[in-house]
């Protein structure tokens, strides 16, 4: 018996220590603009329990193929979370997306697909971070995109401040808040609450596993002073082709061929240079083409190309093209080259017609990003989006909750 015992705290030990984090899937070539939806805005993937949201994507094959897709919960941390389906999922997955439409009036050929949620087959039950897998017709995974369903049982209170450290006092937005939880009953809330920052809706900069610095009543407070700090970055770029064949203060060239051709005026680093507010959509992107009235299938692709001026950068191998519009993803498709003739690095990627925030990113050989030596330079004041989410997990739970949000903005930071 004691053997027995052994052999299967052993086995669990084995699989809790393989326990995989759960990562996105970057869509093939043929596969753009995916995005969450609400009121034909293109947000933030969190979403209030119960609420209306929509998964759109574009296949540029343009073949009405069938693609079908499934929700699954994970933890916190974005291991797969010990709930069996039917305990956070009213109905069945795996469902086929029935909504799309072909494009129209468009020299690039596509297929718009849609998919809403809640919907008729199932309805999310219960809060926590969740992934949307979609699969082709032969159950192969195209992509995955997560998303995080909360509700509000307690108070977020949230502001940005400069960093109090003399080293990054210019650099870096520092964030401070309080969870007030009220009469709802928290068992061990120091331990047990968790939170996770996001900037700009990007989830690979995140900040998370941190604990109140200290308590108030049901108050939970994180005054830290590096623990919560974010590299402020600079302002993003914006790509205008809403008119697709007019120039602009963005688009110097327009030619055409099979499809149209954006040629970007050259950006030069900002890194040296004083920082200079321009308004940007902290990273995000509207499909629009001014002159027609259903922009998701009526709005064309074309090739737009960047060039960038970085001549204290011109030894490095990996500078890429991001922004929501590729969910921030760094591979080949977005990967900028170096032109010895010219000087410049320079990438033409395939884009939605509209407003498109983009900003160049610059890695390692691991996708490590260099922050502190960001091209376009760090400046406090830079204005970015932050939003914070609040998890709980009791002692008997068996899966972490969202139980509160809050949204602020660094346009008034404070010292």
């Amino acid at each position: 018996m004691t053997k027995r015992i052994y052999i299967l705290f052993f086995l669990i030990s084995f699989s809790n220590s393989y326990t995989q984090v759960e990562k996105e899937i970057a869509p093939p070539f043929n596969i753009k603009t995916v995005s969450f939806v609400q009121n034909n805005n293109n947000v933030l993937p969190f979403f209030k329990l119960g609420d209306n949201f929509e998964l759109q994507f574009d296949d540029l094959f343009g073949n009405e193929a069938d693609y079908y897709y499934t929700i699954t919960q994970y933890n916190y941390d974005w291991t797969p979370s010990s709930l069996a389906k039917v305990e956070y999922l009213n109905g069945m997955d795996n469902q086929r997306i029935i909504t799309y439409e072909n494009s129209f009036n468009t020299l690039q050929l596509y297929s718009h697909y849609r998919q809403q949620f809640p919907n008729k087959f199932n309805r999310i039950t219960k809060t926590g971070n969740y992934i949307i897998k979609v699969f082709n017709d032969e159950q192969e995974i195209v992509f995955s995109r997560r998303f995080i369903v909360y509700d509000e049982s307690v108070s977020v209170a949230s502001e940005v401040r400069r960093a109090r450290d003399f080293e990054s006092i210019n650099e870096k937005q520092n964030i401070e808040l309080s969870i007030k939880y009220g009469d709802l009953v928290l068992q061990n809330p120091i331990n047990n609450v968790k939170i996770s920052i996001f900037k700009n809706g990007n989830w690979e900069n995140s900040i998370s596993n941190i604990k109140p610095q200290y308590t108030i009543g049901t108050e939970l407070i994180y005054r830290y002073n590096k623990e919560t700090q974010f590299w402020a970055g600079n302002e993003f770029y914006t790509l205008d082709n809403s008119q697709i064949r007019v120039t602009n203060n963005s688009v110097g060239r327009v030619t055409s061929g099979d499809i149209y051709n954006s040629h970007l005026y050259t950006n030069n680093a900002r890194k040296n240079s004083v920082y200079t507010y321009f308004p940007d959509f902290n990273g995000n992107f509207v499909v629009l083409n001014s002159n027609a009235e259903n922009s998701q299938i009526e709005a064309d692709y074309s090739w737009v190309y960047f060039t960038l001026n970085a001549p204290d950068f011109f030894d490095r191998e990996n500078i890429y093209i991001t922004g929501m519009f590729n969910n921030y993803v760094m591979n080949e498709e977005n990967k900028m080259a170096y032109n010895k003739e010219s000087g410049l690095y320079e990438k033409a990627i395939l884009i939605k017609q509209g407003y498109t925030n983009y900003q160049y990113t610059i890695a390692n050989k691991n996708k490590e990003i260099d922050y502190k030596n960001a091209i376009d330079g760090n400046f406090y004041q830079t204005e970015n989006n932050y939003t914070i989410l609040v998890y709980y997990r009791g002692n008997n739970d068996r899966y972490d909750s969202v139980i509160g949000i809050a949204n602020t903005n660094s346009e008034g930071i404070r010292n």
